[in-house]
């Protein structure tokens, strides 16, 4: 049985970016994973994609290690229609905006379909 069965889910789909956040900070690479569907599609690094749970996770192995203290940022409302939800906050610098995609699972938790880390507002 895997580490991930024994984590807290997110109960909203507001949860998602705490427990990314701890996550984050905690360096849990599979932890992060965990809040992705299987088949889920992260748009980053910039200009490319990377799909998948494995591939997620294998992502974050590598980006957790130089990674400074992530901050909470501030979500925006929430949009949902029935079992999606679409999540985003804007980067406590200013620029550009995070948006997530995110399903209700069988279980009545939520976790990402499609997640956009970074997208930056196009030079004026």
């Amino acid at each position: 049985m895997s580490a991930t069965t024994n984590r807290e889910t997110a109960q909203t789909p507001e949860d998602l970016t705490r427990l990314f956040v701890e996550r984050a900070n905690a360096k849990d690479a599979e932890g992060i994973a965990a809040l992705y569907e299987e088949d889920a599609v992260m748009a980053f690094p910039p200009g490319e994609q990377t799909t998948g749970r494995a591939a997620i996770q294998a992502f974050w192995e590598r980006a957790v290690e130089g990674m400074p203290h992530v901050q909470p940022e501030e979500p925006l409302p929430t949009l949902r229609s029935g079992e999606l939800a679409l999540t985003s906050t804007p980067p406590a610098d200013g620029t550009g905006a995070r948006a997530q995609v995110v399903r209700r699972q069988p279980d009545g938790s939520w976790l990402r379909v499609l997640d956009q880390p970074e997208f930056a507002q196009p030079d004026a």
